[in-house]
C-alpha cells in the first residue's frame, strides 16, 4: 500500500503539509508554475501538464510521496497569486478543497462556501459583494436523503424509489401519504388526480376498481371528456390520462402499487404524475440581452443551440401533458448566467 493510501484518513490538509515537509523544494516548484500562470482557473488536464513540465527527478520525488494520486484527483485550480486552490475529487461523490500560499507555503482546508466565495474572486469588483443572483438550495437538502454508495450517482431515481419503498410500503396504512399527496395534488389551485370525495384508502381501492371495470367497456382511444363527469362524480380529477387506454393504465399501475408495492412501479406511476409545469433553465451559453437581443456576431451559434434545446424541451413536455389529459401551457424561462 502506498503512502498516499495510508494517509486517506487524514484531512486534505495533512497530506499537503507532509508533501510540503518531506519535499518542499520539488512542491514549490510545482505551485510557482501554476501561480505563474496568473489570475484563472487551471482545468485538470492543465494541472497535470504543469506537473509534467517540472524536471523528472521532481516529478519522482513527488510521486513516491504519493502526491502524483492527489494531483490526479485535482479537478481545477483557482489561481489569485499568491494563493492557489485545489478542487479535488478523491472519490465519486466526495470533494475536498485547499489553497495554498505560494510565497509563505501555508496551507488552508476551505469549505465549500469559502472555496466558491474564492473562486468569485476571479471576477473584478467580486469583493464589494454585489452579485446579481444567489441560489440557496439548502431547504432541499434538509430531509432530503442522501446515497452513500458510488453505484448510486446517477442513478438518482432509483435510489430515491427504494428509499421511498421502504418508507411507504410497510403495510397498506404506510401508503397514507400518497393518497394525501394526490388529494393535494393541484395547479393554480384547480385539483387533479383526486378531489375530496375520496376520504381513506378503501374507499380510494374501491373507486379505482370501478373506474377499471368501467374502461374495459370503452374503446381504446375513447376521449378522457367523454367520460370526466361520471370520472368526477366519483371522485377522480384530470391528470390520469386523454384516452381511456392511458388512463387505465395509469389506474391499474396505482391498484398494483395498493395491492404489492415495489419501487419500479412506483417509479413508473411517478413519472406519469403530471407535475412539471415550468422549468428555469440557467446556462453559459451565448448572450441573452435586454431589447431582444440574442447574441453578439461571435455567439449566434450558441444562441441557436440552446434555443433549440428549449423547443425540444417544450416540445416534448407539451406532449407529456396533453397525453395526460390536461391543457395546460408550459413555461420555460432562460436565465443567462455569467462564466469567468
Amino acid at each position: 500500500m502506498s503512502e498516499f493510501d495510508i494517509t486517506r484518513v487524514h484531512s486534505l490538509r495533512e497530506r499537503l503539509e507532509g508533501t510540503l515537509i518531506a519535499h518542499r523544494n520539488e512542491l514549490l516548484a510545482l505551485f510557482s508554475r501554476i501561480e505563474g500562470k496568473g489570475k484563472g482557473i487551471l482545468q485538470h488536464h492543465q494541472i497535470i501538464l504543469e506537473y509534467e513540465a517540472i524536471p523528472e527527478e521532481n516529478q519522482k520525488k513527488l510521486a513516491r510521496g504519493g502526491f502524483f494520486e492527489l494531483l490526479k484527483s485535482s479537478q481545477e485550480a483557482i489561481v489569485l497569486p499568491p494563493w492557489v486552490a485545489l478542487a479535488v475529487r478523491p472519490r465519486p461523490g466526495v470533494w475536498e478543497y485547499v489553497r495554498v500560499n505560494v510565497h509563505a507555503l501555508v496551507v488552508e482546508e476551505l469549505t465549500v462556501a469559502k472555496y466558491l466565495h474564492f473562486k468569485e474572486e476571479l471576477v473584478d469588483g467580486s469583493a464589494n459583494g454585489n452579485f446579481v443572483l444567489e441560489l440557496d438550495f439548502e431547504p432541499f437538502n434538509a430531509s432530503f436523503p442522501r446515497p452513500t454508495l458510488s453505484k448510486s450517482i446517477g442513478n438518482g431515481v432509483e435510489f430515491l424509489n427504494r428509499h421511498l419503498s421502504a418508507k411507504l410500503f410497510h403495510d397498506k396504512e404506510s401508503m397514507h401519504p400518497l393518497l394525501e399527496f394526490l388529494r393535494v395534488h393541484c395547479h393554480k389551485g384547480k385539483n387533479m388526480m383526486l378531489n375530496d370525495r375520496i376520504q381513506n384508502l378503501n374507499s380510494l381501492q374501491y373507486v379505482l376498481r370501478k373506474a377499471e371495470e368501467y374502461l374495459g367497456t370503452l374503446p381504446a382511444e375513447t376521449p378522457y371528456a367523454e367520460f370526466e363527469h361520471e370520472f368526477q362524480e366519483i371522485g377522480l380529477e384530470r391528470g390520469w390520462g386523454d384516452t381511456a387506454k392511458r388512463v387505465l393504465e395509469m389506474i391499474q399501475l396505482l391498484l398494483d402499487l395498493l395491492e404489492a408495492p415495489d419501487p419500479c412501479t412506483l417509479e413508473k406511476f411517478l413519472g406519469r404524475v403530471p407535475m412539471v409545469f415550468n422549468v428555469v433553465i440557467l446556462t453559459p451559453h451565448g448572450y441573452f440581452a435586454q431589447d431582444n437581443v440574442l447574441g453578439y456576431p461571435d455567439t449566434g451559434g450558441q444562441v441557436v443551440y440552446i434555443l433549440d434545446q428549449v423547443r425540444a424541451l417544450e416540445n416534448e413536455m407539451l406532449l407529456r401533458i396533453k397525453q395526460q389529459g390536461l391543457n395546460i401551457t408550459p413555461r420555460i424561462l432562460i436565465v443567462r448566467v455569467a462564466d469567468y
